[in-house]
């Protein structure tokens, strides 16, 4: 059997050639760029100046799509009437997330792709557990996930959602991470998983030893959290994400494997 390691490599993407930037797009980073020199925080107005069509040197127009942009981005948000203008918004990482998940919508990644990534991260997010220290709220928050499917599954139904409170474990970890870079990746790569037919549909498998082998990676982690070990936290989650891996794949090449005709 071919070790997983080898299938799980990432395909590079080539870019397509480089369009030429529009008005509106470099008058939005040249707000957004004073924003974030002036340290401007959500709600804080942005100076009417920085939005004078004769200061930047652009039309009316232009700064109006330009500000479109900018709302479009979660950056800004615009007030009518007494009081009104434009001040700085927090972006909801649910908001950045499904903006992500759609530039993926039309050409998805791979299950060896994905894979290769939370490889990599997922290990480094419970070494990162253990070494924190995590608090107490943020170890019951872990705990409370793996309680969502202890019980043994009463349905088909029952069980697919399982499978997701599964994800919903390492979706709690990397919330938790001190590196918020890593863990709003490891995020990510769970929403797409998700989102991947392929992956539904492999989730939607009765496997009862499936369930069992994940809450058995999953206490083990617990206690090596618990205990501040880092290392052996690393080893499980790395351990877990290689069989998870291995799994996936395999069943991903069984259900595009050809039927027999009849």
């Amino acid at each position: 059997m071919t070790d997983v390691s080898d299938r799980l490599k990432i395909v590079p993407v080539v870019p397509s050639a480089a369009r030429k930037r529009k008005r509106p797009d470099i008058t939005a980073d040249k707000i957004r760029d004073r924003i974030m020199e002036a340290g401007l925080t959500p709600g804080d107005r942005v100076p009417a100046g920085w939005l004078d069509p004769d200061a930047l040197n652009v039309s009316r127009g232009t700064l109006r799509e330009a500000l479109k942009l900018l709302e479009f981005q979660g950056l800004v948000a615009t007030r009518t009437g007494p009081g009104g203008g434009a001040f700085v918004a927090a972006i909801a990482p649910e908001n950045a997330l499904r903006m992500l998940d759609n530039l993926f919508l039309f050409s998805p990644p791979s299950i060896a792709d994905i894979y290769a990534m939370r490889m990599l991260i997922e290990p480094e997010l419970a070494a990162s557990a253990a070494t924190g220290p995590m608090s107490a709220d943020a170890f019951k928050a872990l705990q409370d996930t793996i309680r969502l499917y202890e019980a043994e599954p009463v349905s088909a139904e029952d069980e697919y959602r399982q499978r997701l409170a599964e994800l919903d474990f390492h979706a709690e970890l990397a919330r938790n991470s001190p590196n918020r870079v890593m863990g709003f990746v490891a995020v990510f790569l769970l929403s797409l998983l998700r989102d991947l037919t392929v992956c539904r549909e492999i989730y939607q498998l009765p496997n009862p030893g499936l369930r069992e082998t994940g809450l058995n990676y999953q206490v083990r982690l617990l206690r090596a959290i618990k205990a501040g070990d880092a290392e052996r936290a690393r080893a499980i989650m790395r351990e877990h994400m290689s069989e998870a891996a291995q799994y996936m794949l395999e069943r991903a090449a069984l259900r595009e494997r050809p039927r027999p005709r009849s």
